[in-house]
């Protein structure tokens, strides 16, 4: 081997090592935590209790969003709302509503029927009420940090993605003088530990490096919306002229999404305020009927002044990119037969993991073992 090449081997050897362990054990965590939360709705459905709420509503007929709305303004005066959900039980629906005293639930459980406040409900990330499930969310999501923890494991994703591409580059220069798949069997623990680490690696290659790139696109979620809303702000000046204003205008602007986009789903319904709306208009986020579709949400834009279309154009580039990597990080868009192979594909990325530490602590004291094994069969 020449002076360059071993030059260029070692500095992959370093990129590799160091990249590896800086981010092992925030993957080993995410592994961990990621496992479960496969299964979150599973588990979701099987654990969840629904809200009781007087009989005689199931007789009464469903009532319009602006009749829920006064409904939960009356019920809960100090709070405004930010945005509802059209839940998956017909005429039950999620108002999200302002942050109250300390102790009060964020969510308001609706059924149009009626229409009547059927329970309350805390928060999925709020891992101080939300359950097992919601600690591990947030661990999974920013460690219980908020903005910061997401950024961190933003970086920490970045380093593993850079430290696929060196594994790649390194276990290339093996495959040169041996077959693919070749675990040395009779040489020491150490070699064979090297070669099931480097086998398992390359042939998880391609669902890591998705899990991984998605996990980072997820943790820039709220700088997406941000930069949509931005964007949604500045098409109020192409908007037509001010007309008369709507008598219920929240109902209109669903009916006007469901009419611009007769083919979707009302999916939630933003209000000024919240994280996906701007000011002086509702966004009514539509999705799909298909299993790939049901996760792509397009907004449609309405003036709240006189129910005017603003805009009902497809999203940015990065909105599309952000909502189809959520499903894909935890193997949403094929049912639990797709969710049972993201499972064991994780558990075989914690292998990996694992065995990139044992195959790192030997090292410390034999530092040319591994670069050798790489060199020869």
């Amino acid at each position: 081997m020449s002076a360059d090449s071993n030059s260029r081997l070692r500095l992959w050897q370093w990129i590799h090592t160091w990249s590896s362990l800086v981010c092992t054990l925030f993957l080993l965590m995410l592994c961990v935590t990621g496992l479960p939360l496969i299964f979150h709705d599973e588990i979701d459905a099987w654990s969840d209790v629904p809200a009781s709420a007087p009989g005689s509503r199931t007789e009464a007929a469903p009532q319009d969003t602006d009749a829920m709305a006064a409904l939960v303004r009356q019920q809960y005066p100090a709070r405004d709302i930010r945005f509802i959900v059209w839940l998956d039980e017909p005429h039950q629906y999620r108002f999200g509503l302002s942050p109250g005293a300390q102790g009060q639930k964020p969510f308001a459980l609706v059924d149009a029927r009626g229409p009547v406040i059927a329970g309350e409900a805390w928060s999925e990330k709020d891992w101080r009420h939300g359950g097992p499930m919601a600690m591990l969310l947030r661990l999974h999501t920013d460690m219980l940090l908020g903005m910061p923890g997401s950024l961190i494991l933003a970086g920490m994703g970045a380093l593993f993605l850079v430290s696929l591409a060196s594994g790649v580059a390194l276990y290339g220069r093996f495959m040169r003088k041996t077959p693919f798949g070749t675990v040395r069997k009779q040489r020491s623990r150490l070699l064979r530990m090297l070669d099931l680490h480097n086998l398992l690696g390359i042939v998880l290659l391609v669902w890591t490096a998705v899990v991984g790139l998605s996990g980072v696109i997820n943790t820039l979620d709220s700088f997406v919306f941000t930069a949509w809303r931005e964007h949604a702000a500045s098409r109020q000046s192409a908007a037509p002229p001010l007309g008369p204003p709507v008598a219920r205008p929240l109902q209109a602007a669903v009916d006007l999404a469901r009419h611009t986009l007769p083919d979707r789903d009302v999916s939630f319904l933003a209000l000024p305020g919240s994280l996906f709306s701007s000011e002086g208009s509702y966004t009514v986020f539509m999705q799909g009927r298909t299993t790939l579709t049901q996760h792509l949400l397009q907004p449609i834009v309405v003036r709240i002044a006189d129910g005017a279309l603003i805009s009902a154009e497809p999203p940015p580039w990065y909105m599309w990119l952000l909502e189809g990597s959520r499903p894909l990080h935890f193997g949403n868009y094929g049912g639990l037969p797709l969710k049972l192979i993201w499972a064991l594909l994780d558990l075989a990325t914690i292998a990996v993991l694992v065995t990139g530490l044992y195959l790192y602590l030997p090292k410390t004291r034999r530092p040319d073992r591994t670069l050798q094994a790489l060199r020869k069969p």
